[in-house]
């Protein structure tokens, strides 16, 4: 679990802190994932809002707590975690009830759990291309620079890689956006994992046979945000699309992922125009 040391932590205040504090954003897939499962676990927590849309992350108070600059992360009785899947693990030893980490099912969980982690950047990368689409770069070159610096922080007393990551990332996307070839390997790689996810549904109603987990949390996830992006869920994954819809009516999950009026429209807007334009997920991808 990635626990911050005491060093790492810059802006000392909220060492101090009492209770569960959860800094998250509206349309952070990850942040959506965390506050899904404390909705259905039932956990109070106070709100920090941090907004990725003008770089709030990037300011010295937040890369103070979470060197990454990433989004969630908590702060539970002064102790700062970061990473959306090691805070849920987390998560669920300090709040059993209700299981969304079936007893004895620990190590498999945490190994499903990698396996969509390792997705994250494809993610990122379709939902830029297909569902943002936002007209000028997100991080500037100055944006960077304090993102390389200020935000090169230490994680547990190390020198922490995932800024050169993320650092490469922006880059990329600066200098040539999302390409066709970058956003057909991205869906490809959700193609694969969706039809395995949708095989496992073919004779049960969870991804586990537990019943509903934090794997169905973070998988819905990822599949709403495709959705937004003009994926062919029901189409192509019989199944998983069946699943998605029964996640979808769940009101712990539809408050969290519901969007707002012109949020929503602008998002339809951006998918209408890319058909019109022959430019939509399901012409690029192949799908």
């Amino acid at each position: 679990m990635v626990k911050l040391a005491d060093e790492d932590i810059k802006t000392r205040e909220v060492l101090d802190w009492k209770g569960l504090h959860v800094f998250h954003f509206i349309f952070s897939s990850c942040s959506q994932k965390l506050r899904i499962f404390l909705a259905l676990k039932g956990v109070d927590y106070e709100s920090h809002e941090i907004d990725l849309m003008t770089n709030e992350n990037l300011k010295d108070y937040f890369l103070g707590i979470n060197p990454r600059g990433l989004l969630p992360a908590i702060v539970h009785d002064g102790d700062v975690h970061i990473e959306s899947n090691d805070i849920l693990t987390y998560l669920e030893s300090v709040y059993p009830e209700p299981r969304l980490i079936p007893e004895g099912a620990e190590d498999k969980v945490a190994a499903l759990l990698k396996h969509e982690d390792d997705l994250h950047l494809d993610l990122r990368a379709l939902s830029f291309r297909f569902v943002f689409n936002p007209p000028h770069d997100p991080k500037s070159p100055e944006d960077l620079e304090i993102y390389a610096t200020t935000g090169s922080g230490t994680v547990n007393g190390q020198k922490d890689e995932r800024v050169g990551v993320e650092i490469d990332f922006w880059e990329t996307y600066a200098d040539r956006g999302i390409t066709d070839d970058v956003a057909q390997a991205a869906a490809e790689k959700f193609r694969k994992v969706f039809s395995v996810l949708d095989a496992t549904l073919a004779d049960q109603d969870y991804l586990l046979t537990d019943g509903l987990s934090v794997l169905d949390i973070a998988w819905f996830i990822y599949a709403n945000r495709l959705t937004l992006a003009g994926y062919p869920i029901a189409r192509l994954h019989p199944n998983l699309g069946a699943w998605y819809a029964r996640m979808e009516e769940m009101p712990e999950i539809a408050r969290e992922i519901s969007l707002p009026p012109p949020v929503k429209e602008k998002f339809d807007a951006t998918r209408a125009q890319h058909v019109a334009d022959g430019v939509n997920l399901e012409a690029v991808a192949g799908l």
